[in-house]
């Protein structure tokens, strides 16, 4: 079962429809493949996926994102060696640690990130963390 997360805010009276954009950094091809199709399911525009830590800093210089879905043990700088490299450079970059092991969550919310997912949740638990985390996003912007 698919969740309808709305992304959806009014601004002056008229909708505004902003598009999240969400880079995924994952080793492991087929997650990203499934990551990419909820989101894109959800009208949630994937900005674009690499598979290491080199190649996610080397994207950042060139591009952005809203939101980062990363898995927390990512080649190269695992999670709680990039996290504190990203906030420093991007502090708006919202953080998502993945990991198949949930006992991995107190150590990546410790890190620094903003939420924990494990790979095995459903899919509606991701997609509901990520409706919570625009919202809050887009809630600042307006203040």
């Amino acid at each position: 079962m698919m969740v309808d997360v709305s992304f959806k805010r009014f601004a002056g009276g008229r909708g505004v429809r902003p598009k999240m954009r969400v880079l995924i950094a994952d080793d492991q091809p087929s997650v990203r493949s499934a990551l990419k199709l909820v989101l894109e399911q959800q009208g949630i525009d994937v900005a674009g996926d690499v598979s290491d830590s080199r190649e996610l800093l080397a994207w950042f210089k060139t591009n952005q994102a809203d939101l980062l879905l990363l898995d927390w043990e990512l080649p190269g700088q695992q999670g709680k060696k990039i996290i504190p490299i990203l906030r420093a450079r991007y502090p708006g970059l919202t953080v998502i640690a993945l990991n198949s092991r949930q006992q991995t969550r107190t150590e990546a919310l410790s890190a620094g990130a903003d939420g924990f997912v494990s790979k095995g949740d459903p899919p509606e638990y991701l997609l509901s963390l990520l409706a919570t985390a625009w919202g809050a996003e887009r809630q600042n912007h307006l203040i």
